[in-house]
Order: structure tokens, then sequence, then C-alpha cells
């Protein structure tokens, strides 16, 4: 499951299909993770959101959808441009996407009252934890919430040559507290589409939801800014 990293990963050729996937990455479910669509049903999210590493922005385009203003970023300009392409075709004025480096981004100060990282801080290498979390900072507004859609330590097999920086616990509300008041972390699941990938050991027992997809063992953190 190497192929999830970032200091590794080809992000725009994942996007664009050549990086040996059968089909779309696995990540691509073509709907929003559903701990985060929950959230969104709950009402726990406030104009403008920032889709923290949108990737192709099922999240933001629902979000769209629904009325609410949203800014998608991502580094791959193929999945901007295969976002951008979706608003068009639905219509979604209010969602935009812009190319851009999560972990030094400026030009939003103070203006995001909801952040929304799923499935980013897992793809980060651990280095660019710091420059995600203070340029984020910068772009939220006071008050604003903070939500993150983690893989949990022991998602993939330990033995695995590259695999995504899975957190601890304790290492997530730790990374996180510099910058934010974390409120809660609790289990949860990332939902993936189900991939083969010739000799790589294989997956711990994870259970598949009524759609046929890996659930993986995951983090969801709350924060907000003071």
């Amino acid at each position: 499951m190497g192929v999830m990293t970032s200091h590794v990963l080809d992000w725009d050729g994942a996007y664009r299909g050549d990086t040996g996937f059968q089909g779309p990455p696995p990540w691509n479910i073509g709907e929003p993770q559903p701990e985060l669509a929950a959230l969104h049903r709950a009402g726990r999210f406030r104009s403008d959101v920032l889709d923290a590493g949108c990737g192709h922005a099922e999240l933001s385009l629902a979000l769209a959808a629904d009325g609410y203003t949203v800014v998608g970023m991502d580094l791959s300009p193929s999945a901007i441009a295969a976002a951008n392409r979706a608003a068009q075709e639905r219509n979604l004025a209010t969602a935009s996407f812009v190319q851009g480096d999560i972990t030094s981004f400026t030009g939003y100060d103070g203006r995001f009252s909801t952040v929304i990282d799923s499935t980013l801080f897992h793809s980060l290498p651990v280095e660019g934890r710091e420059g995600y979390l203070q340029s984020i900072h910068r772009a939220s507004a006071p008050g604003a919430r903070y939500f993150v859609l983690v893989f949990a330590k022991g998602a993939f097999p330990a033995d695995l040559e590259v695999k995504p920086n899975e957190v601890t616990e304790e290492e997530l509300r730790t990374t996180v507290g510099k910058y934010w008041v974390v409120d809660d972390i609790r289990p949860a699941f990332i939902h993936a589409n189900a991939v083969v990938f010739p000799d790589a050991p294989e997956l711990p027992p994870h259970g598949y939801d009524d759609k046929g997809r890996i659930m993986f063992p995951a983090f969801l953190l709350e924060a907000h800014r003071d």
C-alpha cells in the first residue's frame, strides 16, 4: 500500500491513472468518506470550508451541493482539474479548487470557519506536519473547527516497506495540540476500494462495508482554534 505515501507516490500520476492501479486509486470511493458525510448530515460544518488535500473532492462537491462555500486544495494538478470539471458539470458555483502545497500555502489568512482533512494527514511526510498545521491555522478564523480522518497505527502490516504515516492517538493529540485545541479523538474507519498489490504482505484482518470496501482502522479528531 506504499503507493499512498507522499514522498514516494507520484500523486499526480495516481490521479492520471498511470501508477498501476486498476481503475481509480483505492481512496477514490466516488463519495465522501462515510465518517465525514455523517458529520455533514449532523450540521457540524460551517462556511467557509477548506478541504485540505481534496483529491477528486467528493467532499467539497457534496458540501457545495448543499450551499456551503468550499475551497479544495491539492498538490496534484490532475486532481484539481478533475474537481473543477466535476464542479462545472454539476453547476456548483460555491466550490473552487486550487493547486497548492498544503504545508506552506498563504493568501487565505483568517478565512475558514471549518478545515476538513479527509485522509491527508497520514499522506504527509512526518516532517511536513508542522508546516501544514501552521498553514491551516493561519488560514482559519478564530473559533474555527478542524476535523481529521487519519489511519490508525496497525492499519497496515508492520513489515510493509512503504506505507502511510499511521498515527497513535497520543501522537495525533500531541502533534495537533501544538496549534489547535483538541476536543475529541475517537476510533473511526477509512473506507477504501479493495486493491490487490502483487507481492505485498497480507493486510491485517479488517472488516468490509456493505459496498465491499475495506474498513481500515482510523481516528477522527475534532479540534478548534481559540
